[in-house]
Formats: structure tokens, sequence, C-alpha cells
């Protein structure tokens, strides 16, 4: 019998990071790529049977009339981050996921992201129209490839902010708003994750839109047997803030204040010059500094849009800390990275990781994958080490009794 497939359904499939993720897929298969950057590859997770990256085919929706084969080739000219090669002996199937890609919703995206938008997206739809034509396009890709499961992951542009509180809080109290445009807040993120998790697919929502926050699409979720996990993937500064506050806290060190100034210039860095869709990205960047120390120091956090930087995202950072005896102090760190290339490999993590879960029959939020988020759903620890070792005990728990010890 023929091995079933995992669909891997991404959302701004030509985007910077999906097309990154799709070039690292595509090579992965082929065998041209290492395993650096990769979690599910760490060897605490080798024993888990994760899906092979040969059981995964890929499409999604996009909104841009671009070619996925010309973004991911703008990351080797533009950007100097990939090898011009690796794309070329993945361009075959880059092309072939090309042409699965279907058009998406630009539903309260915010004007920015609407005038990315080619003239050929849907407007005027309702909430429950535009659900229903996502869904015939996840249907339908799930038929025609034969597929036992689609994931869908959310990397599309960042949404300006909705207060999920504002929301009713079951699913058939948001179910009858679909049909009441006006009544009806949801952007585009969380109408992709109503289609999915409706579908019995999986979502997960690596960007600071709203997605499957709110109570209802949990409810939704957990209704349908399917499962979802967010928001903001954690790739570069709120990273080591995440490393380094819980050395402050451990060792007495009061921080006073922490600054941190980003600078880049991708399309992502485009979209959140507007302050409306820049809100979202702060929120999410702020939050976890008093969640980690117990209070809130001073802080201020800027992202600005430098175009001739393209991907490669700076962030400095400066911390006033008091040491003994009073003593103010000061730690300044740089990083920069490639913005992409920190996030893909992440993004196929999450895929392989929620398939397990699926197939352990796990339902609702997916708790023990919080150390990917900036602002993991449900979770109140921000702490690195003790998200990755919820990450292990999720592992570990779902091993067979002659694989945890021996002897």
């Amino acid at each position: 019998m023929a091995k079933l497939k995992i669909g891997v359904w991404l959302i701004g499939a030509r985007g910077g990071v999906a097309s990154t993720a799709l070039v690292g897929l595509c090579a992965l298969k082929k065998g041209l790529a290492g395993e650096a950057g990769l979690v599910s590859q760490l060897p605490e997770f080798r024993q888990l049977g994760l899906a092979d990256w040969g059981d995964f085919v890929a499409a999604g929706h996009e909104i841009r009339c671009v070619r996925l084969v010309d973004e991911a080739m703008r990351m080797a000219t533009d950007n100097r981050a990939i090898d011009p090669g690796l794309i070329a002996q993945c361009a075959e199937e880059l092309d072939q996921i090309d042409r699965r890609v279907r058009l998406g919703t630009i539903h309260r995206v915010g004007p920015t992201i609407e005038r990315l938008a080619a003239p050929e997206v849907p407007v005027g739809e309702s909430p429950r129209e535009a659900i229903r034509r996502l869904q015939a396009d996840l249907s339908q890709f799930a038929r025609h490839e034969g597929l036992e499961h689609v994931i869908v992951v959310n990397v599309a542009s960042t949404e300006p902010p909705v207060d999920p509180t504002l929301l009713p809080r079951t699913w058939p109290e948001l179910d009858r708003k679909l049909d009441l445009p006006d009544e009806c807040p949801l952007p585009a993120s969380s109408l992709y994750a109503i289609a999915a998790l409706d579908l019995g697919f999986s979502y997960v929502n690596f960007t600071p839109s709203l997605g499957s926050a709110p109570e209802a699409i949990d409810d939704l979720a957990r209704q349908r047997g399917s499962r979802h996990m967010g928001c903001d993937g954690k790739t570069g500064e709120t990273l080591l803030k995440s490393v380094l506050a819980p050395m402050f806290r451990a060792r007495g060190l009061g921080v006073m204040s922490w600054v941190g100034h980003n600078i880049f210039g991708n399309l992502d860095g485009k979209v959140l010059d507007d302050p409306a869709n820049k809100k979202a990205k702060l929120a999410s960047k702020d939050r976890l500094l008093a969640e980690i120390l117990g209070y809130k120091p001073q802080t201020l956090i800027s992202l600005e849009y430098v175009e001739s930087l393209g991907d490669w995202k700076t962030a400095w950072d400066h911390v006033h800390f008091r040491g003994f005896l009073g003593t103010p102090m000061t730690l300044q760190f740089i990083w920069q990275g490639c913005d992409s290339l920190l996030a893909a490999p992440l993004v196929l993590d999450l895929v392989r990781f929620t398939e397990l879960a699926r197939q352990r029959g796990e339902v609702g939020r997916m708790p023990f994958l919080a150390s990917f988020f900036k602002s993991p759903y449900g979770v109140s620890e921000h702490d690195f080490t003790r998200q990755f070792q919820m990450l292990e005990a999720w592992a570990g728990a779902g091993r067979a009794p002659h694989s945890t010890a021996e002897g």
C-alpha cells in the first residue's frame, strides 16, 4: 500500500518565509541540505517517528501576482542568503508547487496589504463566502493529491490588531456573525483558521495576526477534533530576550530598562511600516519581559523599514540593570540574521510536530510548541529553557516505554 501524504498549505505561499521554507523542503527531500536550524532533527526528537520530508506535499494561498521561483531567487540575488545553484536544483519542484497555489483573501487585512493584492483577488465577499471558497481550495488539494491530512501554516504579512476579548467565546455565537460583515471583525488570518479547522485540518499561526487566538475558534477546533497553535514565530531578538531575561532574574539583577531597535527591509518590514500593522507586532514583542521578570521595566521597541537591508534583519538592544550596592550596569548586543532563513526551518519543524500531535489524537491548542512563539496561545511561561522542556516532556510522554529507559 502506498504511503499516505500530508499536505502543507502555506498562507502567503510566495512570500520570503514561505519560499525559503519550500526551497528547504525540496532540498531536504533531495538530500541537498543539512540539519542546521531544525529543532526536529535534534537528538532529543529523532526517535519520535516524525514524518519524513518526502511525506509532505506543499501548496498554498497567495494574494500577489508573482512566481515562487522568482521570489526564491530574490533570496539569492538581492539578499545573498541562498545558493542560487540550490534553487536551480529545486526549480522543477517549486514550479509544481506554484501550480497548486490559489488566490487568498484580503478581508480586513488593512490598506497596506490590500495594495499588494493582484486584481484577480476577490473583493466584497462576506466572511462566510470567503471561508467557503478557501475550504473548496483546501478540499480539492486534499482530494487531488490523495492526502491523509492538511496542515495550514500562516506566514503572511502582519494584519492590524483585533482585540480577541471583544469576540464571542463560543463557536455557535461566532458562526452566526460570519453572515454579517458589519458585525464580524475577523481578519483574513482568522478566516483561514476557520476554513482549516472546520474541515478537521490543523492550523499554525506563525504571524502576530489574530489567527486562531479567539476562544470561539479554539472551541471550533475542539468540536472538529483538530488542533492549532500560535502566535508570532520567535526567531531573533525576542528569542534572545527569552534566554537572557531569566538570567537577570536568577542572579537578582534588577532590569531598569530594556530598549530594542530593529531595522529590516523585506516585504514584512514594508508592511510593518504602516503604524496599524506595526501595532500588532510591537504588542507581541513587548509582553514577555514582565512575565519572566515578575515586574515591568521601562521598555522601548522600535521597528523601522530600511529598504537596502532586504531580508537581513538587525536588532540592537540596550539593557540597563542594577547590580550589587545599587551600581547601574549595561548589557548591549547586536543580532543580525536573515529573517526568512531563521523562520523557515521552524515552519518545517512545526509541521512535523503538529502532524505527530494529530497522530497522537491531540485536540485544541498545542502548548508544548510554546518555545516556537513570542506569544504562545494559552501559555504564560516565557522562559525559553522552560518552554523547551515542555517540548521535551511532550516528546518523552509519547514514546513507547522501551525507548525511554534502557537496562
